[in-house]
């Protein structure tokens, strides 16, 4: 990154992913918000383009929110390594595994952190019979935003009926009863624990739909519970090898106290809007939204 005081900034969005309009919707409240700071701001949807694109800017840091497949699975990383724009979020590798769930948890289970049991299946396998005793959740293993998820409820019903644009391979998942628990980690801190409380659960509505959940920033949840959340936040994203911001998602079954609480996934490219769960967090710890945005240009690299 330039040593200068105000860098010139490139806001990466949009892009092709299913994610798409959540990354606008990130890509435009951080680009005003790094204005705000002082930077210099382009902001970029992310197309076939993209590095004539960049090389025409020349900017001193590239601001990725991206989301989805291409923008946070270590493909755009990759690019950027080769044309040595540094970039906020975490490096290829990293990305790349947090990406696909069931790496994740291979990753989770080395570093002796809980998880929920869950295997890869073919589609047509999962239309067609149970392939796990219900109750199971069906989702692709490489997408956000809660999309193409399924929740099988328990027997007698019967298997899902996928819908055709599903991938040819899918993720089925024991489910995890319980409340819906998140931390963020900032470089080397893990923030806060946020209780995130729905009518039913955290879908895509839930997660982008005004009033489709409430936040609870600091959770009510004992402390044991809030200092493992803080502690497996962190080992998580050290384990992943991420770098800048994460996210890490919870369920907990309070019945079974500290034996309830499970690893779902760690986002490393988390939604970025005033009133995504990450920035939330952020400032409950004193760092406004536009502070939080300019640390993670001042974090950007291609090194590391």
């Amino acid at each position: 990154m330039s040593s200068r005081t105000d860098p010139k900034v490139v806001v990466l969005m949009g892009g092709p992913s299913v994610e798409r309009d959540v990354s606008l919707s990130s890509g435009r409240e951080c680009a005003a918000a790094l204005r705000a700071t002082g930077c210099e701001v382009v902001e970029v949807d992310a197309g076939p383009d993209l590095v004539a694109r960049l090389q025409e800017i020349s900017p001193d840091v590239v601001f990725n929110a991206l989301h989805g497949r291409w923008g946070e699975d270590g493909c755009v990383q990759g690019l950027l390594e080769w044309i040595r724009m540094p970039y906020t979020h975490s490096g290829v590798m990293a990305s790349a595994i947090a990406m696909d769930k069931q790496r994740t948890k291979e990753v989770y289970a080395a570093a002796g952190l809980p998880f929920v049991r869950s295997i890869i299946a073919d589609s047509a396998d999962v239309s067609a019979a149970h392939v796990m005793e219900p109750p199971y959740v069906v989702k692709p293993y490489n997408e956000g935003s809660s999309v193409g998820v399924y929740i099988v409820g328990d027997a007698p019903n019967g298997p899902p009926q996928l819908a055709r644009d599903m991938p040819a391979q899918v993720m089925v998942e024991a489910y995890a009863p319980g409340r819906e628990l998140t931390t963020t980690v900032v470089g080397d801190r893990a923030l806060a624990v946020t209780d995130i409380i729905t009518d039913s659960w955290y879908d895509y509505q839930a997660k982008y739909a005004e009033g489709g959940s409430r936040h609870e920033v600091p959770a009510n949840i004992p402390q044991e519970i809030t200092d493992a959340c803080l502690d497996y936040a962190l080992r998580a994203h050290n384990a992943l090898g991420c770098r800048g911001l994460t996210r890490t998602d919870y369920r907990w079954d309070e019945t079974r106290g500290l034996d309830g609480l499970i690893l779902l996934e760690t986002n490393t490219q988390p939604g970025m809007t005033l009133t995504s769960l990450a920035p939330e967090q952020a400032e409950h710890c004193g760092m406004s939204f536009p502070e939080l945005c300019r640390w993670m240009v001042e974090d950007a690299s291609c090194d590391r």
